[in-house]
């Protein structure tokens, strides 16, 4: 919509019949692909998962690149700030949304016995506002058994996490109204948008949640400029050091609005 006259592109696994254009949007994988090639090359989530940490997918982004690049991150590595100020780069920060409100600070409930009970309680609220509403739990186990769970309450949901075939069906119909509710592993915690979006993180204490995490998942809500207000809710059983740290991280960029 933005480049109408250029040809633009993807290139991803099974999907690589047409390599070159005005603008290709690709994966870190396909980057062999591409030596010394790109006047710019963005690379967006620059601190997840495949690239972060990997080697190979560094070095075929770094043989790729003929003029500029820019590394986009909402929690950057300390390594990879480390290195941008190191090699003179330019690091910047970017506080503010582009519908400069603030970021949604999660509310943290601590009760060791009653998380389940919190859980549908929320869950009821949301559903009599009619907001659609992320449930994310910490392990594929877990999906499925809190799905069970919530299911005997609200029938208009579904489940999905990395091995389940047809999630992309899935959130496709979540994000058409088909369901209310998805209970969810990480899979969804970056690059989703959804207007009215709500986010319950059950067991948010859990060691697989450490604080860039639950700052990626609480920046699903209020992505919209019509839709910027919204719940997180952090339900654990304690405490700790990820979640102090991810609400310390959001009110500090809050100060900056």
């Amino acid at each position: 919509d933005a480049f109408k006259d250029a040809k633009v592109v993807s290139v991803y696994g099974g999907h690589s019949e047409v390599l070159t254009g005005d603008i290709i949007l690709l994966t870190t994988h396909q980057l062999y692909r591409y030596n010394n090639y790109f006047d710019l090359l963005i690379i967006d989530e620059a601190d997840a998962f495949p690239y972060k940490n990997n080697l190979v997918l560094n070095h075929f982004f770094k043989r790729s690149i003929k003029g500029n690049y820019i590394m986009l991150s909402a929690t950057p590595l300390e390594e990879s700030i480390k290195e941008i100020t190191q090699n003179n780069d330019t690091y910047l920060t970017l506080m503010t949304r582009y519908h400069n409100h603030p970021l949604i600070v999660p509310k943290v409930i601590v009760n060791p016995f009653l998380l389940k009970i919190y859980l549908i309680s929320y869950l009821y609220k949301f559903k009599k506002l009619n907001f659609p509403v992320f449930i994310f739990v910490p392990t594929i186990e877990e999906v499925e058994t809190v799905y069970k769970l919530v299911s005997i309450f609200f029938k208009n949901g579904n489940y999905v996490h990395s091995k389940r075939n047809d999630r992309d069906k899935i959130i496709d119909d979540f994000k058409k109204g088909k369901y209310q509710y998805l209970v969810t592993s990480s899979v969804l915690e970056r690059g989703v948008t959804v207007k009215n979006l709500q986010v319950i993180v059950y067991k948010a204490d859990d060691s697989i949640y450490d604080s860039s995490t639950l700052i990626q998942i609480s920046g699903r809500v209020g992505r919209k400029i019509d839709a910027w207000d919204g719940n997180v809710i952090f339900l654990c059983q304690k405490n700790n050091s990820s979640i102090n740290n991810a609400l310390a991280k959001i009110k500090e960029a809050n100060s900056y609005v």
